[in-house]
């Protein structure tokens, strides 16, 4: 393994509910073993960016209410194909050479999950998008 893999692999965080089983599929495994440590390493760069997405758009998501919120991040990176490559590229740049063979054999399945779980893990952070107000 070289010295970068072994790096990447070093800072990534251990998720003990990401269990891995023999009779797993290869997406599955990937997205337990890859995907899951990868974007919960990038979670708060992810959470920037997507600050940086709604003032970019001129902070109408902050006059939305929860509900509409919640559709917005969805529509956000399942629409706007600029941000969500951007968004892949921040998770397959932490990838080691290995996992990006693997997930070059399977991307658009994997691209799909990773942007699921991006979306979920937005939502379920939503608190963390309010607008800071200075004082």
């Amino acid at each position: 393994m070289d010295s970068r893999s072994k790096n990447l692999l070093d800072i990534r965080p251990e998720i003990k509910q990401a269990q891995l089983y023999d009779s797993m599929g290869l997406d599955e495994r990937f997205q337990n073993q890859t995907l899951r440590p990868v974007i919960k390493l990038q979670n708060f760069l992810l959470v920037e960016v997507f600050k940086n997405y709604i003032h970019k758009h001129k902070d109408a998501f902050y006059e939305l209410s929860l509900e509409k919120r919640l559709g917005y991040i969805e529509r956000a990176i399942q629409k706007d194909i600029k941000f969500r490559n951007s968004l892949k590229g921040m998770i397959i740049g932490q990838f080691t050479v290995e996992e990006y063979q693997t997930y070059t054999l399977n991307s658009s399945a994997l691209n799909k999950r990773m942007m699921n779980m991006v979306i979920e893990r937005l939502k379920d952070q939503v608190q963390l998008l309010e607008n800071e107000v200075l004082v």
